[in-house]
């Protein structure tokens, strides 16, 4: 990756999300920087990127509202001129099973996960065709979408709106191949979660019983997954598009 880049990351004020911001940044870099409400935590990672010399805007908002994408979108324009690079970070595991899980639950998940995903790219597309061959999205997916086993975590909800996700890298792959813009996802595995994430989804018990199915050994952190976004974002990679990249230490090795 060459500079100047303008770059948007939504959920970036943790976790994977502010780790690949940070792998991103370099001077003269414009980064847009959105959370849905953790302000705090986005002006810390804000500040971290300043210091190494990048220049950040912020943006709250819902990307369960359907004009949300778009006004994210708009601010990156606004503030910078031009949208290189869309990473798409938004999502959260829900565990109620079908039977439990309510249809507002269900609905909420694919608003947040695959609708804020197609608003962003329906939105940021001309301006990714003018970007040509610096274009970029790299959408954040799961291994929850595509292993399926009895005793392991099972998230009908978010994995299935993670499914549509993967589904609409595809389609917007082929769509945006001609420009020369990659459209990509990557799907993490078990990846520990930093001290600025908040509640933690599962049991210290349960990530320890779940670590021994890990082909590696080893639980993933957020700078594995930001590494990888990092690659795909890199002129070394202008030659990969449409694929889902499990970066999971070998969990759905099948």
């Amino acid at each position: 990756m060459t500079d100047p880049f303008t770059i948007l990351i939504t959920g970036a004020a943790s976790g994977i999300g502010a780790a690949t911001a940070r792998a991103l940044a370099r001077p003269g870099a414009r980064m847009l920087l959105h959370t849905r409400s953790n302000r705090a935590g986005l002006e810390a990672v804000a500040a971290e990127l300043e210091a190494m010399g990048a220049r950040t805007a912020l943006a709250l908002g819902d990307l369960a509202a359907r004009d949300t994408g778009a006004a994210l979108v708009t601010a990156a324009i606004d503030a910078f001129g031009a949208l290189d690079i869309l990473i798409s970070n938004a999502g959260f595991p829900l565990r109620p099973l079908i039977g439990s899980l309510t249809r507002d639950e269900f609905e909420h998940a694919h608003a947040v996960i695959a609708g804020g995903f197609f608003a962003l790219a329906t939105a940021a597309l001309p301006h990714l065709k003018a970007a040509g061959p610096r274009g970029r999205v790299v959408a954040i997916s799961t291994h929850n979408a595509h292993l399926f086993l009895p005793g392991y975590l099972n998230f009908p909800a978010s994995a299935a709106a993670k499914a549509a996700l993967e589904t609409m890298v595809k389609s917007l792959a082929l769509q945006l191949a001609p420009d020369g813009v990659t459209v990509n996802a990557i799907a993490p595995g078990l990846i520990a979660k930093d001290k600025s994430a908040g509640e933690q989804t599962l049991s210290p018990e349960e990530w320890q019983r779940l670590k021994a199915r890990i082909p590696m050994g080893d639980l993933g952190t957020p700078a594995d997954i930001a590494a990888t976004v990092a690659f795909l974002c890199s002129p070394a990679a202008r030659y990969v598009t449409g694929q889902i990249l499990h970066v999971d230490g070998g969990l759905v090795i099948r």
